[in-house]
């Protein structure tokens, strides 16, 4: 199989003394590309590792009257390079449009940041065969006036297999990583209960460039499993 990226999510988990002991058990065999997106008190910490980090969130703007939030100039400070848009939680728990996620790409693409771009349908939009049109409202919203796609992936995350234990069938995430490919050629990811177990079939369905990885991320010998699947 082909070099790999496979991203870490661990989401609002994790303190910095539990990071660290992480990777004294993290032992990835592989030249798989491996980013972890983490909380922002922990950026340092896995920077120091020797891994890509990202950051979850932040404001699009420079600085300003934003209480609570981070800027990607505070971020690059951190050593991270890469930032999470568009993640299901992040548009259900805290209401963000695509409109928003827009802002976000835009403004860290101009800054030189690897943009992760989520999308991904609910389990009514794909029994209602909403899935197309609603990943083509994501992109064409989320991509608008976003010219350069350098350093742009894009994850696609059926909201209905994050976190739930399902995942989505072979065909089912072959003809959707197919469907986007026609509307933006760049990296894709595949997110929604991957894990050790079944990433070796993901990732050997045509246009699955790698997976962005929740719950089985947080564990140091599964998740070493996993971005060594090539070993």
């Amino acid at each position: 199989m082909t070099k790999k990226i496979i991203a870490a999510n661990w989401k609002m988990n994790k303190t910095n003394k539990e990071a660290k002991k992480f990777f004294k058990e993290f032992n990835p065999k592989t030249k798989n590309d491996i980013m972890f997106f983490v909380p922002f008190t922990m950026l340092s910490t896995v920077k120091k590792e020797g891994y890509m980090t990202g950051a979850q969130n932040f404001y699009h703007a420079k600085n300003g009257a934003f209480t609570g939030e981070i800027s990607l100039e505070m971020i690059a400070e951190t050593g991270a390079c890469s930032v999470l848009v568009g993640h299901s939680e992040r548009r259900t728990l805290f209401r963000e449009t695509d409109e928003m996620c827009n802002l976000k790409i835009k403004a860290a693409l101009e800054r030189g940041y690897c943009v992760v771009y989520c999308i991904g349908e609910t389990l009514a939009e794909r029994e209602g065969n909403k899935t197309e049109a609603v990943l083509k409202k994501q992109i064409q919203k989320g991509l608008k006036d976003v010219t350069v796609h350098n350093h742009l992936i894009i994850a696609y995350e059926p909201v209905w297999a994050i976190g739930t234990g399902l995942t989505a069938t072979v065909e089912q995430i072959r003809d959707t990583h197919a469907y986007i490919k026609t509307l933006v050629d760049v990296p894709l990811l595949y997110g929604g209960s991957a894990n050790e177990k079944n990433c070796k079939e993901i990732f050997s369905i045509p246009n699955v460039d790698g997976a962005l990885v929740g719950g089985a991320s947080l564990d140091p010998v599964k998740f070493s499993q996993m971005v060594g699947y090539d070993k």
